[in-house]
């Protein structure tokens, strides 16, 4: 877990945005969503156009019986704030012995500063597996578990998991990245294209999405 870079690293907050312009597309009717997060404005079901190709891409990879389901895309600048404030206030009242620089650290395992979000861009998915029918799978925690409430299951590779739950997650994986798409670590349902993240991973010398309105 210690070679993990963290989103709020300088070698992923260094790297310049050069915006492309592309635009944000609903996803229903092209990919199943989930309504749990879902906002007035269905700012959740967006996302930048070629995350959304590579998702329909990456859902042909997937065995039969196998869907993706998106539970989050875009998320407005407010609203990325207000979780990582949370959390950061969760953080602080469990840890008042951390700098605020290991506190950043800390915070950005599982949620990242809103100045470099990729969710804000439209360029991350926060989503899972389920059948056919719906029914979503065992993937080791649930979506947005945090590594305090999961005891670090929430990692993409973290040991201790069910052979079922394993599985799915290198099902999700080898699809998601097969068609390009980069894993944040720390969190085995967030995948982005297009972003600082994405960029620091690949070797792309620029981001090609940074934060827009909706």
């Amino acid at each position: 877990m210690r070679d993990i870079v963290l989103i709020s690293d300088a070698r992923v907050t260094s790297i310049p945005v050069e915006e492309s312009g592309e635009q944000l597309v609903d996803v229903r009717g092209r990919l199943r969503t989930d309504e749990r997060l879902a906002d007035p404005e269905g700012a959740f079901a967006h996302l930048r156009l070629g995350l959304l190709t590579r998702l329909e891409e990456a859902q042909e990879q997937l065995p039969g019986g196998y869907r993706l389901l998106v539970v989050e895309g875009y998320r407005p600048p407010a609203a990325q704030k207000e979780i990582f404030d949370g959390y950061s206030t969760e953080l602080r009242a469990l840890y008042p012995e951390m700098s605020p620089a290991e506190l950043l650290a800390a915070a950005s395992r599982y949620v990242s500063p809103v100045e470099i979000a990729p969710h804000t861009a439209g360029a991350a998915v926060d989503l899972t597996l389920s059948t056919d029918d719906g029914t979503e799978l065992d993937m080791g925690t649930p979506i947005n578990a945090t590594p305090e409430q999961s005891d670090g299951a929430c990692y993409t590779d973290a040991s201790g998991l069910s052979p079922e739950a394993r599985h799915h997650r290198k099902l999700l994986g080898v699809a998601l990245d097969t068609v390009g798409l980069v894993n944040y670590p720390t969190e085995w349902w967030h995948w982005s294209y297009g972003d600082r993240y994405w960029a620091m991973t690949t070797g792309a010398p620029a981001a090609l999405y940074g934060p827009r309105a909706l």
